[in-house]
């Protein structure tokens, strides 16, 4: 019987087919990448996973490259001293994205940075290891109204190696409201959901949420975040998580060439 992770890796597949073979006879059309992200400041670093926080101030930065439905998502989260942290490497293909309904799917490689206590000729120091992952994702998202959206979003992640954490499956049921007006050219948006976390059979059901403020004509943004268990026996877990963050925020559109050779308009 199929798994989940083997569909999912079908799916994938059967998506970049499709897309390569319909883009054949568009060479001569015009092709624009886009650069974009944020860079910023948080007074406690969340995982993509909100349970895996780093229970420390660190520094964010989340880019994006995307050149029609391919996208290359480096995410980095480091401590300010550097001992802990994340570096994840999305590579992602957004198989569909109407006017109502998107799906995207993706896979990176990763390294988590944690400290480890180690003993040599009877002295203890600590030491930053780097442990290895991969995993994929499948999220699909529905546009109820212009500022209302729903969706669920699925991770499984593999650990490789033996210490640490070897298989998790991370699912979300999630919901947006997005810019909400506040006056003077503010806006707000919320966006909570509740998930559930396996991490090698331990269990978990959470609820999170992130408010984020920003104002028209400004490239910056505040937002915070709060993780809060509902039941569960995982490892490590806190009852309560809560960050504050401050990022700039930026993107840049490119254009490319023709077949012809002749620059096209932005």
């Amino acid at each position: 019987m199929p798994t989940f992770k083997s569909a999912l890796a079908a799916l994938f597949f059967f998506v970049l087919f499709q897309s390569l073979n319909g883009q054949q006879a568009a060479d001569s059309t015009k092709v624009a990448s886009i650069f974009s992200g944020n860079v910023g400041l948080t007074t406690n670093g969340f995982s993509i996973v909100p349970t895996f926080s780093l229970n420390a101030p660190a520094t964010i930065m989340q880019l994006s490259w995307r050149k029609k439905k391919f996208s290359f998502d480096p995410d980095f989260r480091i401590t300010l001293d550097a001992k802990k942290g994340s570096m994840l490497f999305w590579f992602r293909y957004h198989a569909v994205e109407k006017k109502r309904f998107t799906l995207r799917v993706g896979i990176h490689p990763a390294y988590n940075l944690s400290v480890r206590t180690i003993t040599e000729n009877g002295a203890a120091s600590d030491i930053t290891q780097a442990r290895r992952f991969i995993a994929e994702e499948l999220a699909p998202s529905f546009q109820i109204t212009p500022h209302w959206n729903v969706g669920m979003y699925y991770l499984q992640g593999n650990g490789l190696q033996k210490d640490g954490s070897r298989t998790v499956h991370f699912v979300t049921f999630n919901t947006t409201l997005s810019n909400l007006p506040l006056g003077g050219k503010f806006h707000f948006q919320f966006s909570p959901a509740v998930y559930y976390l396996n991490v090698d059979g331990e269990e978990g059901e959470y609820f999170t949420a992130t408010g984020t403020i920003t104002r028209k004509g400004w490239p910056l943004m505040l937002q915070s975040s709060i993780n809060q268990e509902i039941k569960t026996n995982n490892t490590g877990s806190k009852s309560i998580l809560w960050n504050v963050s401050l990022s700039y925020f930026f993107s840049k559109t490119y254009v490319t060439k023709n077949s012809t050779g002749a620059a096209l308009p932005n």
